[in-house]
């Protein structure tokens, strides 16, 4: 029987956008924050405090499917319709039964980067589309 404390297993994670399940991707990256550290020294005592927070860029990946949709996504970027594509989200990490067992929720977001696979006709690998997305905020909420 699992604690609370054991460490969760992802067998997957889902991209959810304004909540509508938007694809599924074996990789994710960029979950989280962090502060600048700013050196400050008065009175002969060396400080390190928190300068400006950020969020780092989301960056997924997946196997190729017929889907579109992360590659519309894009398009509207491509086309200028920033604010059109700016959306709020989650990534939510399934289980190996596909129950959700933890959520990362973001706002403000766009994708700014997309690319397809390597082609190569004599290998046995998979082809992987990967995804980043810029956001404004990310919180984990379970």
């Amino acid at each position: 029987m699992a604690r609370d404390t054991d460490p969760l297993v992802g067998f997957h994670f889902m991209l959810d956008l304004e909540g509508v399940a938007t694809g599924y991707f074996t990789e994710i990256a960029g979950l989280g924050s962090e502060n600048e550290v700013i050196d400050h020294e008065t009175y002969q005592i060396f400080q390190q405090i928190p300068g400006r927070l950020k969020w780092g860029d989301l960056t997924l990946k997946r196997g190729v499917t017929a889907s579109m949709d992360i590659w519309k996504w894009r398009k509207m970027v491509e086309d200028g319709k920033v604010d059109e594509a700016r959306t709020n989200g989650s990534i939510i990490m399934l289980d190996q039964e596909l129950s959700p067992v933890a959520r990362w929720d973001f706002e403000g977001a766009w994708p700014s980067k997309i690319s397809g696979p390597q082609l190569q006709s004599d290998s046995t690998n998979y082809g992987l589309e990967e995804l980043t997305i810029v956001h404004e905020y990310i919180s984990r909420t379970q």
